[in-house]
């Protein structure tokens, strides 16, 4: 049921940051059991703890994928 959901708003702020000019870039904090998820899954990348980010080819490519119509 909620297969997805993660993906698609992650893609949606990286949308928003390559609106505002920030590239794309975006971060977060993950759940200590999603860490691994998120890094295969999202491209995300481990910067302390449990703090995580996608940095900008990522975000490209997970933009494109759930939005279709998005060009910069």
């Amino acid at each position: 049921m909620y297969h997805g959901v993660a993906g698609n708003l992650i893609a949606y702020a990286c949308k928003i940051s390559f609106y505002k000019g920030y590239n794309g870039i975006v971060s977060f904090v993950a759940k200590t059991q999603l860490i691994d998820h998120y890094t295969r899954t999202l491209g995300a990348k481990l910067f302390g703890g449990n703090r995580m980010y996608i940095d900008s080819k990522e975000a490209y490519i997970l933009t494109t994928k759930y939005f279709k119509d998005f060009t910069l």
